[in-house]
């Protein structure tokens, strides 16, 4: 079955050089298929117009409003942290992020707080854990049995939750620790050797 041609009547410049190449010099109209339609220009009313302007508002506000519950639902926790000071008969309360150091941030808000090696390795910072939980994979001063019994060390520690914490004797600690290996009892602190390893950082 044949379909019907589409007749176009174009007009055609004077000038040869601007003349398309598919019109003769004779001719001003062409036939093209039938599948080929020239094409139509939509006319939009102005209920149409109304409703694109305000899906272009819809699909700007939306990104906006994705943002914010991407940048909210990102924030870092943070947990109340109460150090009762032992030997200084003093209360710290203070807020820290989950991914803060408990010293670190203290420290930063003009608290002050027993310690020494800042890195885990001694237990100057040594503290009792009355509540909460505190995250310490870095803690090598305290063994596994003492972070059992609810000792940790404030230098490297991340509070996981609201937090109560008192701080340790020192010695007591270390006696904790490593007293059952010697006979003669605890062991004189070496300050001297402390020096000397902060002095290697």
């Amino acid at each position: 079955m044949m379909q019907a041609a589409v007749v176009m009547h174009l007009p055609i410049p004077s000038n040869n050089c601007c003349r398309p190449s598919f019109l003769t010099s004779s001719s001003s109209t062409i036939i093209l298929p039938a599948q080929v339609r020239p094409l139509q220009l939509r006319r939009y009313s102005s209920s149409d117009r109304s409703s694109m302007t305000v899906r272009a508002e819809l699909q700007t506000t939306n990104p906006t409003s994705a943002a914010t519950v991407t940048s909210s639902s990102s924030s870092i926790a943070t947990h109340q942290v109460t150090v009762h000071d032992r030997q200084r008969g003093l209360v710290h309360e203070f807020v820290v992020p989950e991914d803060q150091y408990i010293l670190h941030t203290a420290e930063s808000q003009n608290i002050s707080l027993p310690f020494a090696c800042r890195h885990g390795c001694c237990t100057s910072c040594a503290v009792r854990v009355r509540s909460g939980q505190i995250r310490q994979p870095e803690a090598l001063g305290i063994s596994a049995e003492l972070k059992a019994k609810g000792y940790a060390l404030l230098c490297v520690g991340f509070p996981s939750s609201d937090i109560e914490v008192e701080t340790q004797d020192e010695d007591e600690v270390y006696w904790l620790q490593f007293g059952r290996y010697f006979a003669r009892g605890p062991i004189e602190r070496d300050d001297y050797a402390l020096e000397l390893a902060m002095g290697d950082e």
